[in-house]
């Protein structure tokens, strides 16, 4: 979801260490890792369900996420609040479903609105509710990626359908404290892929490939493609890449 920003500040902090590095005022330790394990399980969830709803369904257009089932977080795992109508599925995704070493996993404040489409919510929302459950039942990251992985290996989980695809159009979302609010985009799974075949990450090219997430357990490649316009359909630049913190 953050892939271009969390780039950015690793290489902004690499050619600082080097700086200092050269000039001999290295600092004499690294400063710790601002959310080195998960917090108090009540540090995640949202204060009430019509809340979680909202920002459930501020992921998509309401054309699409008022028809759409609505999944909110509990303390055992994602429940069910809303039925749906359409075949698409909204909820909140939470820090443990960012890339195995970024520094948000652990990060309390991270709400991610998303919103699946039919093939996604077959094929790609099921790691969704196997990596919440495995946290929540007290699994460390290690453990719930082999979990996945066995699970793979026994034909227990699909592999991305083709037309898969999730919106992340929330003006509400906090993406992590690299990212922020960063960008409304529309997010394309697909199983493992290069980024030749979608031209991402070139210059000049709206497709980006997340290629933080190609050493996770998941099976998928995720090309995202950037809009101008929140689910709402307010101008991106009104908020910017900013946002707020929640």
């Amino acid at each position: 979801m953050n892939a271009m920003v969390l780039k950015s500040t690793v290489l902004a902090c690499s050619m600082l260490s080097i700086g200092l590095a050269a000039t001999g005022t290295a600092p004499a330790q690294q400063p710790a890792a601002p959310y080195p394990a998960m917090a108090p399980l009540d540090r995640y969830l949202m204060p009430d369900r019509e809340t979680e709803i909202a920002l459930a369904r501020s992921a998509a257009p309401p054309a699409l996420s008022t028809n759409a089932e609505i999944l909110v977080l509990a303390s055992d795992g994602y429940h069910s609040v809303v039925p749906g109508k359409n075949g698409f599925t909204c909820l909140v995704e939470r820090g443990w479903m960012s890339p195995l070493d970024s520094p948000d996993f652990w990060n309390p404040k991270l709400r991610g609105p998303i919103c699946y489409n039919p093939p996604a919510v077959r094929s790609i929302l099921p790691y969704t509710i196997l990596r919440t459950k495995l946290i929540l039942g007290g699994n460390s990251k290690a453990q719930m990626s082999q979990s996945i992985q066995a699970s793979l290996a026994g034909s227990l989980l699909p592999v991305p359908e083709p037309g898969a695809m999730s919106y992340m159009m929330s003006k509400d979302g906090y993406l992590g404290d690299a990212a922020a609010h960063w960008h409304p985009h529309l997010m394309f799974h697909l199983p493992r892929m290069g980024a030749s075949g979608w031209g991402a990450n070139l210059a000049g090219s709206p497709v980006i490939l997340n290629t933080d997430f190609t050493e996770g357990p998941e099976p998928e490649s995720i090309f995202m493609v950037l809009i101008d316009h929140w689910s709402d359909g307010s101008p991106a630049s009104e908020n910017g890449s900013r946002g707020h913190q929640p």
